[in-house]
């Protein structure tokens, strides 16, 4: 809830947890067990970012966060939590939204192309060995070389086979390329564009700027809703967008410094998928974005189970946290809590991993950066309450609020431009038609040849056999 500059983000009989806006750069955690409360929290940051007049990204895995467009409903627990905490200027109010979806059914389509996304991120969303991905490396350094635009996956299908028909000439140049790790990529390839590889390259492809747009008449930041519920199913997928993007923003974005509030916020829900099972050398590559995009004005806020399923890193740089409730099962669990304990400024009134297994739904333990940058000491609040609508919209309701946005139009029709593929698949086909010509030019010069012998060779032998004949007749005449 956006009040006097800041974000009320819950209260207690005491105090209030309030996120300052010129320290919401300084990135987040907000974590729980499944059914704690995250969403609701996402949402009351989202819509107060989004008051404050600061656009916002989130991805929304199981579709519960379309309700954003429509102004909310004050039911009875809605209205016992106001009372609880006690909020007298408490308003419903529905919030700007552009929805987006790779697969360009629950949202505006959001694309890039193979030689935007680069060589390693691509190696690790087809699971590719080292040697495999030297070889991608070298599909692309050969496409760079030879100014071809790799555009989609059937352009890079074609660019791996054309390398493999030319193995030989290409690998005394560009280092050793073997059939059997084109056969492994293209078969990789065939696995991915089944997941839907290919709704997400080509053309247009989406610029990262449109993140960043506000209301004409409220001033409103956009929230853009990333749907990702089919998305999510696909794991690799997932987090390979999402590291796509950062990159992206990360590139694009100029520096800007220490701001009065953030340009753009990131929300990452279920964020154990982007590090899962991560090669080492992308892993250094997030934590060294997320140390420095946040003097771009950009804030990045993680949501997942437990602070474990981040990297020690980047869990250091997550100045803003929000903790609900954790459940202790197994000694595993027990771990987890402890752990999260132990990353708060401790609280002499409580035991931290105590309250962190025993909170309801709705409550959480909040640290926020002061004034000084500092953790504030951790405190045990209710989150209040959002303002628009909980809970999802009909698929007429989203369709028709689709075709009413700003960025409706600029990214639904895919280009079918002349491609990489076409001219590669036409230079083989003149490449392998060439010996053909040759050949049949060959066969056809020798036929002529065995024809002229033909005819000298019979007329010789019919002179021969006159001259022979009249050398005869004189003889005997």
């Amino acid at each position: 809830m956006y009040k006097f500059g800041n974000i009320l983000i819950g209260k207690n009989e005491l105090n209030e947890a309030t996120l300052l806006l010129n320290k919401a750069n300084r990135h987040g955690l907000i974590t729980g067990a499944s059914g704690s409360g995250k969403t609701i929290t996402l949402k009351v940051l989202a819509e107060s970012f989004s008051e404050a007049g600061v656009p916002v990204f989130l991805s929304d895995v199981k579709g519960d966060l379309a309700g954003t467009i429509k102004e909310g409903i004050i039911n009875d627990n809605i209205k016992s939590r106001i009372n609880t905490l006690n909020i007298e200027d408490f308003k419903t109010q529905k919030f700007p939204v552009t929805f987006l979806d790779v697969y360009g059914k629950n949202g505006c389509n959001i694309r890039t192309t193979i030689k935007d996304i680069g060589s390693k991120l691509l190696s690790k969303m087809l699971n590719l060995t080292d040697t495999q991905g030297g070889v991608l490396a070298i599909a692309f350094k050969i496409a760079k070389d030879e100014e071809l635009d790799l555009i989609d996956l059937n352009d890079l299908k074609a660019m791996l086979t054309y390398i493999g028909e030319k193995r030989k000439e290409y690998s005394l140049t560009y280092g050793n390329v073997t059939l059997q790790s084109i056969g492994s990529i293209q078969r990789n390839i065939l696995s991915l564009q089944e997941e839907g590889g290919d709704f997400f390259f080509g053309l247009p492809a989406f610029n990262i700027k449109d993140l960043i747009h506000f209301d004409v008449n409220t001033g409103f930041g956009n929230i853009n809703i990333f749907d990702a519920q089919t998305l999510f199913q696909k794991p690799t997928l997932y987090a390979t967008f999402m590291l796509w993007m950062l990159t992206t923003i990360y590139n694009e974005f100029p520096e800007i410094g220490d701001t009065e509030k953030p340009k753009l916020v990131l929300f990452f829900d279920e964020a154990h998928l982007i590090f899962n099972d991560m090669p080492e050398h992308l892993t250094k590559q997030i934590i060294q974005i997320v140390k420095l995009i946040r003097s771009k004005g950009i804030g990045i806020y993680f949501i997942s189970q437990s602070p474990s399923d981040i990297p020690i890193e980047i869990l250091s740089q997550l100045g803003n946290r929000i903790q609900h409730v954790l459940r202790s099962y197994t000694p595993t669990d027990e771990k987890a809590i402890k752990a999260a304990s132990d990353s708060f400024r401790k609280n002499p009134n409580f035991n931290t991993a105590e309250v962190i297994s025993t909170l309801k739904t709705g409550e959480a333990l909040i640290s926020l950066q002061n004034e000084d940058g500092e953790p504030t000491i951790v405190d045990k609040y209710i989150i209040v309450p959002p303002q628009s609508m909980i809970g999802t919209i009909t698929d007429i309701e989203r369709d028709n609020y689709i075709k009413s946005t700003w960025l409706y139009g600029k990214y639904e029709e895919k280009l079918n431009l002349t491609s990489t593929k076409d001219i590669l698949n036409e230079k083989l086909k003149k490449e392998k038609e060439e010996p053909l010509k040759k050949t049949r030019a060959k066969a056809k010069k020798s036929t002529m040849e065995k024809a002229t012998e033909r005819v000298i060779t019979n007329t010789a032998s019919s002179f021969g056999r006159k001259l022979g004949n009249s050398l005869f007749k004189n003889l005997f005449k």
